[in-house]
């Protein structure tokens, strides 16, 4: 059985109590003043509301009325706690106006970074508190580079500013050396054997391998509207991270991707931050993308070992199972090479694997 709970909206100050008491005595605040000490002043302020009822104050009114202490401390305290309610209140219907551009509310609670809600008020609640933040309104300001970027496609900038904080919620969580730029070189080839793998396998592996050397590698499934494949950033001057969703579920988009973040950490400084989205068009620091585009291309097939292979002119299924075995990466990256440069997404096409990462179950 649900117990009903009254709540006031307006906040009586235990001054009004005061005063009543006074009325029904007949008694005037100067003799009040005189038989507890308090100066006329102190006494008129309370009347007014301006001044709180305090413990010592409570003692004194106990000694003159007969009530308890207790009853004028509660009263105090009742009073306080509705006035502060009311102020969250009102807040929280300030936040409304913020809150209604938030359109992934439902996506969070599938995922499990914020708890179902019973109503627009709960979700205000949850959502401050899943962003850490007092005001809604302050997320533009934090995530600054996820409302840069709108001219790319028709992006949800607060889907893509929520989607940016369940990295950094799952970053934290992962433990990582300081980061080692050498030891990061030194793991490529391993780092590219996992794109053998089935993601319920390389998962694991590629968390564990990056945060040997100062990586957190998180895996945020893909919200609507945000049109983005991964993102790089440092937590601070010991550690990065690489996010990374499921847009487009193929993994030579998968694998291009991830090497293409770290080439950032590799390459450009810890001050930048990098989101990676479908349209290259419009995307800002145009150099500095293409040279990770290049690094991503040359690390999974070098450039003289593809031109090799074009020149034979034989791309037949076959041909680029043998090609991917001699490299040891997947033949999806070749088949997804091949796609790309010839725009032809589906002569290839059955070479290419789909992924399902554990945590899209």
């Amino acid at each position: 059985m649900m117990e009903n709970i009254y709540n006031p909206n307006i906040a009586i100050h235990p001054g009004r109590t005061l005063q009543d008491t006074l009325d029904s005595l007949k008694m005037r605040q100067v003799d009040l003043a005189q038989r507890t000490g308090l100066t006329p002043k102190t006494i008129n302020k309370i009347m007014q509301g301006k001044n709180p009822i305090t413990i010592d104050t409570a003692i004194k009114l106990s000694s003159v009325f007969g009530m308890s202490a207790t009853f004028w401390n509660n009263l105090q305290r009742n009073y306080e706690e509705t006035l502060a309610r009311i102020k969250s209140e009102e807040k929280l219907e300030k936040e409304i106006t913020y809150f209604k551009k938030f359109t992934c509310y439902n996506e969070l609670v599938k995922w499990g970074y914020v708890k179902k809600a019973r109503n627009r008020k709960e979700k205000i609640i949850n959502f401050l508190n899943f962003f850490g933040v007092s005001s809604l309104g302050l997320i533009p300001e934090i995530y600054v580079i996820a409302f840069r970027t709108s001219k790319v496609g028709k992006i949800s900038n607060e889907s893509l500013a929520a989607w940016l904080r369940c990295g950094e919620l799952d970053a934290q969580k992962i433990r990582t050396q300081k980061f080692d730029r050498d030891r990061l070189i030194e793991s490529i080839n391993a780092l590219k054997l996992l794109t053998k793998e089935e993601p319920k396998i390389f998962q694991k592996k590629l968390i564990e391998i990056c945060s040997s050397f100062g990586i957190a590698v998180v895996f945020v499934p893909y919200l609507k509207n945000t049109y983005v494949y991964g993102m790089t950033r440092w937590l601070n001057s010991d550690k990065a991270m690489i996010q990374l969703s499921l847009r487009g579920s193929y993994d030579d988009i998968f694998w291009f991707t991830f090497f293409h973040e770290l080439a950032h950490l590799l390459k450009h400084s810890k001050k930048e931050q990098f989101v990676e989205f479908e349209n290259k068009d419009n995307r800002e620091l145009k150099e500095k993308e293409d040279e990770a585009d290049e690094f991503a291309s040359n690390t999974l097939i070098p450039k003289s070992e593809y031109l090799k292979f074009i020149s034979q002119n034989d791309f037949s299924k076959s041909a680029i199972i043998n090609f991917a075995d001699k490299l040891d990466i997947s033949p999806s990256i070749v088949a997804g090479r091949l796609s790309y440069d010839n725009n032809n997404w589906t002569k290839w096409s059955r070479l290419r694997k789909r992924l399902k990462f554990v945590n899209e179950d």
